[in-house]
């Protein structure tokens, strides 16, 4: 059972109307990066909690979270009216498998992702093991909206520090946006556009592909690379597909 410590709101950094980060401090066990905490708040006498992955590597002093507030959430838009000071519940204990160690090894790592599910990708990005492990390294972020793209600061420097390494290619679906790719992934990866404007090859011998966000996109880019050849990542049976859906 989920052991639940008090967590102090140390910034609640708005990227736009509805995408916000917690930047939280509490004294969590150490995790792994790519594993999610759970956040929780007393209302209406009950404890109501969501799962939501750390965007900071381990070892850093604070935690952080990306979230999105839905209209509607049960617990979304109170956190998004959190500010400094502020304090809520967290998990002691960060779990799930959707980590670094679970991959088998490769030339090429791609990281897929939609929305707010960049944020397990950041703290894999900002610690040394998958700079060590892959020669290229491919961040693929989906929004529908340039207003999205959040992180932006943190994701160039990566570039710059990773030049050699690091190849960052967003998606913009509804507008228009300088250096995106407009439409969906899965158009980009059918007809192979995506890999002529990375230059990275995405092939079963080659590559290692993690996929999360939102269980449409993850479900349909499956499909598409399962027709390719590639096959899903098991502990029993080692593959090339590593999936989380982030709701």
């Amino acid at each position: 059972m989920a052991k639940w410590i008090k967590a102090e709101v140390i910034e609640n950094r708005r990227w736009n109307r509805n995408l916000f980060s917690l930047v939280l401090s509490a004294e969590i066990e150490p995790f792994i990066a790519g594993q999610f905490t759970k956040l929780g708040m007393e209302i209406d006498g009950k404890l109501i909690q969501r799962a939501y992955s750390l965007v900071n590597p381990p070892g850093t002093k604070y935690q952080e979270v990306y979230a999105t507030r839905v209209a509607d959430g049960l617990l979304s838009p109170h956190l998004h009216a959190l500010e400094a000071g502020d304090s809520l519940m967290i998990t002691e204990n960060a779990s799930g498998f959707f980590t670094l160690d679970e991959l088998p090894e490769a030339e090429n790592l791609w990281l897929l992702s939609s929305g707010t599910a960049l944020g397990p990708y950041l703290s894999m990005l900002h610690g040394p093991e998958i700079w060590q492990r892959f020669r290229k390294i491919v961040l693929i972020h989906a929004v529908r909206f340039s207003a999205d793209l959040s992180y932006q600061g943190e994701i160039n420097s990566l570039k710059k520090q990773h030049s050699d390494q690091l190849v960052v290619q967003p998606f913009v679906s509804r507008e228009p946006k300088e250096g995106a790719l407009s439409g969906r992934i899965t158009h980009a990866l059918e007809d192979g556009l995506l890999e002529r404007v990375v230059g990275v090859p995405l092939n079963p011998d080659q590559s290692q592909i993690m996929i999360c966000g939102n269980p449409d996109m993850v479900k349909d880019v499956k499909t598409i690379l399962e027709g390719r050849g590639f096959e899903k990542n098991l502990r029993r049976k080692p593959g090339h597909i590593t999936v989380e859906q982030y709701w």
